[in-house]
């Protein structure tokens, strides 16, 4: 290595060196641990009363000296290529003590493994520090980055606007909160948000920054967004009956069709008890329908297909088919559940519940069976059959055996699209009740 280039490699050092003779007159100088030659000139004076002079016998030494604040450790090597019979040259070199906080260290210590990326560039653009998670945002490392200028990794335009924005900083001497626009290292567009603040270091001030990085989480709210109005757009715009309900079985959102089913307000449905929804029924319905509910809340399962009847504000009852499906995986229990009606019957007063039996009868005459194929099939009297059928007249209407039919599938008796045709109830399709 030539003069010039161990030159050139001294002024960058981070301690500030010197070579003088008697009497204390610099020969050569350089480093980085003073900002200007005029501190560097008082730290001469100083060390010229506490030293030993050039001339006198002197061996290699240290020296500790306190100097603006700051404590240096101050070591001179005797030189004897400079040394003669009435001068001896010294070599001397200052750095910071150990005791001291090194450069930039309250602020390094604590981001350079951070996740958000941080950041000291000097007044000039030159970046004096920068941790992993900053470099990483160019696509490149730390060793890369320090020493280089904002114009080697950003375009002009955003250059100069992060340039007039550090001089916003150093002139207010305030934090000032920024996003930042960067592109990534696949070329796709990325942002960060954080402030930008001025600190003191080595006697100068200089603007620091730190970041988090916020591209992904952007693109997530987006995605949500995007989900959230698709949503939004199937519940209201589908027609048909939908309600989010929480685990306890309260309504939290509807779509305006559940509503409507309900001859209620939107308002007025959106926080009633789901359970205020239901017409009565026997026990042995409602224990099956909570304990299918049960096993949605424990995540046991994760959709139920299942039937109930349904009652309006004006009393009207309505058999209807209930899609129920959980919300998420991540808690251990389900928070919400959504509730979906695909099918409903025609509206009707209350009737008697009816028999197993005469389910069975009415299936039976769906499928097209005469009063002595449905006796025969049921091991019954035709007298029986008969009776069961007047009841059936006047339970549902219906005056004729098609007419039986036909409410027996708009009321919700039968299931709609079964064959042969079963009870809407049933838990099987080929079960009989």
């Amino acid at each position: 290595m030539d003069d010039s280039s161990l030159k050139a490699l001294l002024e960058h050092l981070p301690v500030f060196w010197w070579e003088v003779e008697e009497p204390w007159q610099v020969l050569e100088r350089g480093g980085g641990a003073f900002a200007d030659t005029g501190t560097a000139q008082r730290f001469l004076d100083r060390m010229h009363k506490e030293l030993p002079a050039p001339g006198s016998p002197l061996e290699d030494g240290r020296h500790q000296a306190r100097f603006d604040g700051r404590i240096f450790d101050v070591s001179w090597t005797l030189d004897e290529n400079v040394a003669h019979s009435r001068t001896r040259g010294l070599a001397v070199e200052v750095d910071a003590h150990p005791e001291a906080p090194r450069r930039y260290a309250a602020f390094a210590d604590l981001v350079d493994l951070a996740p958000a990326a941080a950041f000291i560039r000097d007044r000039h653009g030159r970046y004096l520090w920068a941790n992993h998670a900053y470099a990483h945002l160019y696509g490149t490392t730390v060793e890369k980055l320090v020493g280089k200028y904002i114009e080697d990794f950003d375009a002009p335009a955003e250059a100069d606007q992060f340039r007039a924005l550090d001089q916003e900083i150093l002139t207010r001497g305030t934090p000032v909160r920024h996003t930042l626009g960067y592109r990534r290292p696949d070329g796709s567009a990325g942002q960060a948000v954080g402030h930008r603040f001025p600190v003191r270091e080595n006697a100068q001030t200089c603007v620091a920054g730190i970041y988090v990085d916020i591209t992904d989480h952007l693109r997530t709210m987006v995605q949500r967004q995007e989900a959230e109005e698709s949503l939004q757009a199937l519940r209201d715009h589908s027609g048909l009956p939908c309600a989010l309900l929480s685990a306890d079985g309260r309504v939290i959102e509807a779509s305006a069709a559940a509503a409507e089913l309900f001859h209620l307000g939107l308002p007025d449905l959106v926080g009633r008890r789901a359970h205020t929804l239901l017409a009565p029924a026997p026990a042995r319905d409602l224990d099956r329908l909570h304990h299918r509910w049960n096993g949605l809340i424990a995540r046991r399962t994760r959709r139920v297909e299942t039937s109930a009847v349904l009652v309006d504000t004006q009393g009207q009852h309505r058999r209807a088919q209930l899609h129920l499906t959980t919300v998420g995986h991540s808690a251990a229990r389900a928070r919400h559940v959504w509730a979906v009606v695909t099918h409903q019957s025609l509206a009707h007063e209350a009737h008697p519940s009816l028999t197993a039996a005469q389910i069975r009868i009415l299936s039976l005459l769906a499928e097209g069976s005469s009063n002595s194929d449905i006796a025969t099939s049921m091991k019954l009297s035709r007298q029986t059959v008969d009776y069961h059928l007047s009841r059936l007249r006047q339970h549902l209407d219906a005056a004729t055996r098609p007419a039986l039919v036909a409410r027996a599938y708009v009321l919700g008796i039968l299931a709609p699209r079964a064959w042969p045709p079963r009870s809407a109830t049933a838990a099987h399709p080929l079960s009989a009740v």
